[in-house]
């Protein structure tokens, strides 16, 4: 089948077979190296994407089911953040926030959703993760980089804090 899609603001077009994941099409035809293969079950999250703004697991979605959507990977995520992305990857690299690099990609494309709205709380930031799977770094690292970035562009709330 012919699909076409928005891949991180480039119009894209691809054959592929119907049972070919997105994951594999992102990956092995366009080139989306930051679009991981952990668990192939949806579990670690490393193969986060956005479709249409909303993260999903590009393992379980085929890719004729990205037909004329928009999907965005960690390659994508620093175009649309232009200004904001100096603030993230500064507050990643003091923190120490990635180790061995496999679930940073699937981690931004999660929070990218998140970072996307007005006001985020603490717990918001948590719950995103909480689908994401790091065997490096206890996950403090991550949350608090994440929580940072979003502090320093005013969009992090503690109306949830207890």
């Amino acid at each position: 089948m012919r699909i076409a899609l928005d891949l991180n603001g480039a119009q894209v077009e691809a054959d592929v077979e119907p049972s070919v994941s997105l994951a594999d099409l992102l990956r092995t035809k366009l080139g989306a190296l930051s679009v991981h293969l952990g668990c192939e079950q949806g579990v670690c999250g490393a193969c986060a994407v956005l479709v249409d703004g909303r993260t999903v697991r590009s393992c379980l979605m085929l890719a004729v089911q990205g037909d004329g959507r928009s999907v965005t990977t960690a390659e994508g995520v620093p175009r649309r953040r232009r200004g904001e992305w100096a603030a993230i990857e500064s507050a990643f690299v003091e923190l120490n926030a990635f180790q061995c690099g496999f679930c940073t990609s699937g981690m931004v494309v999660a929070l990218e959703e998140l970072l996307s709205r007005e006001a985020v709380t603490r717990s918001e930031v948590a719950a995103q993760l909480s689908g994401q799977i790091c065997r490096c770094t206890g996950y403090a690292p991550i949350v608090e980089a994440f929580e940072r970035a979003l502090a320093s562009s005013g969009r992090l709330c503690d109306g949830d804090e207890t």
